[in-house]
């Protein structure tokens, strides 16, 4: 994967010092309202920096993990997935850059990049009740395929919270 220029950021694979920024991402998310429409996260120096070497060091068609960069600093990430014949987005953005048009910026170039290179089919969850990021979704071109249920967490009682799941997916021309 190649260094996408925007008009005000950069788009780059991922590297094992970038580590912090996205450990930092993953504790706005934690703390978010959104929270509950997300895998939970291992937020341990440790845990975050062998994940983010793993992917620094593991870029294929299949995986794809990129960075989104203000200048020097790391605002956000996207990753790409192969699942079957689509690959599975997923991003973050840090709260302070959240709802000022970057990450649609970014994933809509990587997007654009991607689909140069012949990666055609992307798919993309969300919890339907998560407006922002459905509203990104569409704005880079998603539309909803179909729902589902989906728990990432449990009450007291070792019950599941369920919440409605939208399933989106893009192809490219």
């Amino acid at each position: 994967m190649i260094d996408i220029a925007t008009e005000r950021l950069l788009v780059r694979p991922i590297r094992s010092e970038d580590w912090r920024a996205v450990q930092k991402i993953w504790a706005d998310q934690s703390r978010s309202e959104y929270a509950q429409y997300d895998n939970p996260k291992d937020l341990s120096d440790e845990a975050v920096r062998a994940m983010i070497m793993k992917w620094a060091q593991h870029q294929s068609r299949e995986h794809i993990f990129l960075v989104a960069c203000l200048g020097s600093q790391v605002i956000g990430f996207i990753n790409f997935n192969l699942h079957g014949i689509r690959h599975e987005i997923s991003y973050g953005f840090q709260k302070e850059y959240q709802r000022k048009g970057y990450a649609r910026e970014a994933i809509g170039a990587a997007l654009e990049e991607l689909g140069r290179q012949g990666i055609k089919s992307f798919s993309a969850g969300t919890g339907l009740k998560n407006a922002p990021s459905v509203k990104l979704l569409k704005a880079v071109g998603f539309h909803q395929k179909g729902t589902e249920k989906v728990s990432f967490y449990q009450d007291s009682c070792g019950a599941p919270i369920c919440f409605d799941g939208g399933i989106f997916e893009l192809d490219l021309p």
